[in-house]
């Protein structure tokens, strides 16, 4: 196991009462965290175009990005990280979606410990920006306009990638929403993961702090009166046809999220 960036099972950022002058300037400040974003952004799409973009790579520029966040108000709460190495082997996480921050902080709390990708729209890995990027994580694509395309992408790509012992986060929503609405969360990464044979991390997060943008979604408002939650929960085996387990895993977000509120 590779050393992570957090030295316990709970990761808190510390909250202050009192900022300083440059701190206050710095809140919520969303020039200076695009600023910071893009640069670590454009940086990472040349290390992958030049083929030098790896797994450590992967996971420095996410911390990078957790650590601007937390200098523009964000205030983290991450806890079960154990259940990420409960399983010995490659597990598949499956976590609601609501903002562009989870795809780029999660690489940096799963990434020390478990090889991993990602189940992306097939937008972004055409991506002129984040594209090479993506792509240097040998994502699993999918078009979300042909359901069966999708499936079958997800169940051979998963499978394959699974069994080569690397971890896939999925989420099962069509597109990000701050509204959790389990009739939009869908089956598919307990169905790969029964067919895999391996186990499923579930993960609750409330990321709202950082929203979606009028014009270029990942360049939204930030509201540090929005705390950053991020919750692993433990481990579950699929049985049967993975009905009861996709519900178990629907739960744990719907608790996590009425206990954030």
């Amino acid at each position: 196991m590779r050393k992570g960036y957090f030295d316990s099972n709970t990761y808190n950022t510390r909250e202050k009462k009192t900022f300083s002058i440059k701190e206050k300037f710095l809140l919520n400040n969303r020039i200076y965290f695009i600023f910071k974003y893009a640069s670590v952004v454009l940086r990472t799409r040349k290390e992958a175009i030049r083929k030098v973009y790896n797994t450590k790579a992967w996971t420095d520029s996410s911390f990078e990005i957790l650590r601007f966040i937390e200098k523009t108000g964000g205030i983290f709460h991450i806890t079960g990280m154990e259940n990420i190495t409960k399983s010995p082997g490659p597990v598949l996480f499956i976590s609601n979606h609501m903002s562009t921050l989870e795809t780029m902080i999660l690489p940096s709390i799963i990434g020390p410990h478990k090889e991993l990708t990602f189940v992306v729209k097939e937008s972004l890995v055409k991506h002129p920006l984040f594209g090479a990027v993506m792509r240097s994580r040998n994502p699993i694509v999918v078009g979300r306009t042909d359901p069966r395309k999708d499936l079958e992408a997800v169940m051979n790509g998963g499978v394959e990638l699974l069994h080569n012992g690397i971890s896939i986060v999925i989420f099962p929503q069509s597109t990000r929403s701050v509204e959790f609405k389990p009739e939009e969360f869908n089956s598919l990464g307990v169905k790969l993961a029964k067919k895999a044979g391996v186990d499923v991390v579930p993960i609750a997060l409330k990321t709202d702090f950082w929203g979606n943008g009028k014009l270029i979604k990942e360049a939204g408002p930030l509201d540090s009166h929005k705390p950053i939650h991020i919750k692993f929960g433990e481990p579950i085996s699929i049985t049967g046809n993975g009905k009861v387990d996709n519900q178990r895993i629907i739960d744990f977000i719907q608790s996590s999220l009425e206990e954030w509120k």
